[in-house]
């Protein structure tokens, strides 16, 4: 059983040496890859790039149900979500790290529910995982708050809704952040974002604005620190058993006896 997972973001589509693929079956479709299993530091984690190993999916046609499904199929109750944003305000320079205490989603289309037949209302007031924030910023080298705004995608904003974005004190803007966590959420499962800022947002740039080949170029520089970074959190986690806030975010709703503190497991083959 696997206790940590990691997404993979855009252009971080391999972590583990020596993995082996797990395929892992969900009621919502395959996972944008079949997830891969290796162990950091005497931690036992899977991968899975949220794009896919190839960047086939663009963030509104992630599968973010299977892809959290498949972690927690496989036990996992931690993880980590590197993303690629875009910065809202002008001393986040890229490269600079920012682990959101909060999110505002903007995108539309995307399901937004692990539970389509009965009704399961999760609190979301505070939706990343405490623990988890707390380990990852007691590292020092990240900006320990901010809010994150989603997007839908795949498009980059237009410079007056950059400045709206802005004006609401929000940090920074994303496409991939939600639902991924509130899905997270849903199973129960601690969820931890870390924002790697590749630009600055339209509204505070001039000329073209933000392009497709800035963000890639940057997030590629900033691979191996995100690496690094995961390399030094992962071992220092809580243990899978740890009585977390997340772990009960099922108690008392119609999903409580089906999934809360156990696994879900309808079929796994390794390989």
């Amino acid at each position: 059983m696997v206790d940590i997972g990691v997404l993979g973001g855009s252009g971080f589509y391999s972590f583990l040496a020596d993995a082996r693929r797990v395929d892992v079956s969900t009621p919502f479709g395959p996972p944008s890859e079949p997830p891969v299993v290796g162990e950091v530091a005497g931690r036992e984690v899977a991968f899975i790039p949220r794009h896919g190993a190839d960047h086939r999916f663009p963030a509104h046609r992630v599968n973010y149900r299977a892809n959290l499904w498949a972690l927690r199929e496989l036990g996992v109750r931690q993880v980590l979500a590197p993303c690629a944003v875009g910065s809202l305000k002008l001393d986040l320079i890229p490269g600079t790290f920012v682990v959101p205490d909060q999110y505002v989603d903007r995108t539309w289309g995307r399901p937004q529910t692990v539970y389509d037949d009965i009704a399961v209302h999760t609190a979301a007031a505070d939706p990343y995982c405490p623990a988890g924030r707390d380990t990852i910023i007691a590292t020092g080298n990240v900006v320990p708050a901010g809010t994150m705004v989603v997007i839908n995608g795949p498009r980059f904003s237009t410079r007056a809704e950059s400045l709206w974005h802005a004006a609401q004190g929000w940090s920074v803007v994303g496409m991939t952040g939600a639902p991924e966590a509130a899905l997270a959420r849903e199973l129960a499962l601690c969820y931890t974002s870390l924002a790697v800022v590749t630009d600055h947002d339209a509204g505070l740039q001039q000329g073209e604005g933000v392009t497709e080949a800035e963000v890639y170029k940057v997030f590629a520089h900033s691979i191996d620190r995100v690496k690094a970074l995961l390399t030094e959190v992962i071992p220092q986690l809580p243990a899978a058993d740890i009585d977390c806030s997340c772990h009960h975010a099922l108690d008392g709703t119609a999903a409580e006896s089906t999934l809360s503190r156990t696994n879900v497991l309808s079929g796994v083959t390794q390989r």
